[in-house]
């Protein structure tokens, strides 16, 4: 496979030896753990009419994973995903299911959680949607500056989350 070989020229380029023993596979389980990674599992969003319910439901410490689309290294963390019904709500499982497919790609923090926030309002068409992420990144720790254990927070607050006070605080506050 041309990946493979081409995983092999970079070890070579940094000075290992691709053929031995430790190394020997490392091509192949490195192109398929790509393959899996950036392959998440397809899912249904299952939505319900709301039958009148219209506070807020919020999930927190949905645990992501994803991949720097500039340096290709790792960074993981938590989500908090709310929204305030109109007329629908979604299966409680989707909302991890949606941070999960929009996050295993080649990413930005601030990109995925815009993009859940949207997909979110597009399918449900709520009061309001809420989304803040929180992230630890290797190339912070391991490159450049280097400073571990620093957590990058963004958000994205949409309808009564961005107009109503009320609302934004009590998402921060049930955020914590």
């Amino acid at each position: 496979m041309n990946a493979e070989k081409n995983f092999k020229e970079i070890l070579t380029y940094l000075g290992e030896n691709p053929d031995r023993e430790g190394l020997k596979e490392t091509p192949k389980r490195y192109i398929k753990f790509l393959n899996e990674f950036l392959s998440p599992p397809e899912y249904n969003f299952t939505v319900f009419d709301s039958e009148g319910y219209d506070e807020m439901i919020i999930e927190t410490e949905v645990p992501f994973q994803s991949l720097c689309e500039h340096h290709c290294a790792p960074f993981w963390g938590f989500g908090t995903i709310a929204y305030v019904p109109d007329k629908k709500i979604v299966g409680l499982s989707k909302l991890a299911r949606c941070l999960e497919s929009f996050s295993r790609r080649f990413q930005n923090q601030e990109r995925i959680t815009m993009q859940v926030a949207n997909f979110i309002e597009e399918k449900l068409q709520p009061k309001g949607v809420a989304v803040l992420l929180k992230a630890r990144h290797t190339c912070m720790e391991m490159r450049g500056v280097k400073k571990s254990g620093i957590w990058t927070t963004t958000s994205c607050l949409k309808g009564c989350f961005k107009n109503d006070l009320n609302c934004r605080n009590e998402f921060l506050q049930l955020s914590k």
